[in-house]
């Protein structure tokens, strides 16, 4: 994943050296964007025998969030776009039929996704497109316990993938409206108090989102 991040970073530096074009200095290289997007956790989770927890019994809050966006176009068709927000608060859920349900806590985690995209139709009123990148999240504020037994933790780190698809309508010179999907890669292992590992917890959202954008 390193390897990915450096290249990325290779690319945007070397594409971002080559000459702009008509089209790109009339409406500028920078596309802002905010959005509302929902976030569908996969809930993923390997079984923990030792509390009695069958696998995927692990259930982490789905919900809306905005978001920031900030992408710069290379040229005329490859942009760059910086995914942004703030910590997210989850609550999480434990519980299946053969152990009932259970409130687990919650936990907070901040995910800024890098993606490079291309853009099918830059210069028309309807403008999709699909991106590809890395994302990083940083998990924090853990409260997570089985109740009576013992305290959970969460990886503070994770590295995936991030694929996205989508579309900006032109509404005036400036001014988009945008719809974007994408599907996130992240993993985290559940360890408890003495560090053991006890599950392997697969979030792996998909984000639907809807904004307006902003070029300059």
């Amino acid at each position: 994943m390193r390897c990915a991040m450096k290249f990325l970073v290779l690319s945007t530096a070397v594409l971002a050296a080559l000459p702009a074009t008509a089209q790109e200095v009339a409406e500028g290289r920078w596309l802002v964007r905010a959005r509302a997007v929902h976030l569908d956790m996969e809930h993923r989770s390997t079984p923990i025998p030792a509390l009695a927890v069958p696998g995927d019994a692990i259930r982490v809050e789905d919900k809306t969030i905005p978001e920031l966006d900030i992408s710069y176009f290379l040229t005329k068709n490859l942009a760059a776009e910086l995914i942004l927000t703030y910590p997210q608060k989850h609550d999480v859920k434990v519980g299946s039929s053969a152990i009932g349900a259970f409130k687990a806590g919650s936990f907070k985690h901040l995910p800024p996704t890098l993606t490079l995209q291309w853009h099918f139709n830059p210069d028309g009123v309807f403008r999709p497109y699909v991106g590809a990148g890395v994302n990083y999240t940083r998990i924090t504020s853990e409260r997570l316990r089985v109740p009576g037994v013992t305290r959970l933790h969460l990886e503070d780190d994770s590295w995936g993938g991030a694929l996205q698809a989508g579309f900006d309508v032109k509404v005036s010179k400036n001014l988009f409206l945008n719809l974007d999907v994408k599907k996130v890669q992240i993993r985290s292992d559940l360890r408890n108090d003495a560090g053991a590992k006890v599950s392997r917890v697969k979030l792996d959202p998909l984000l639907i989102g809807v904004g307006i954008g902003y070029r300059f």
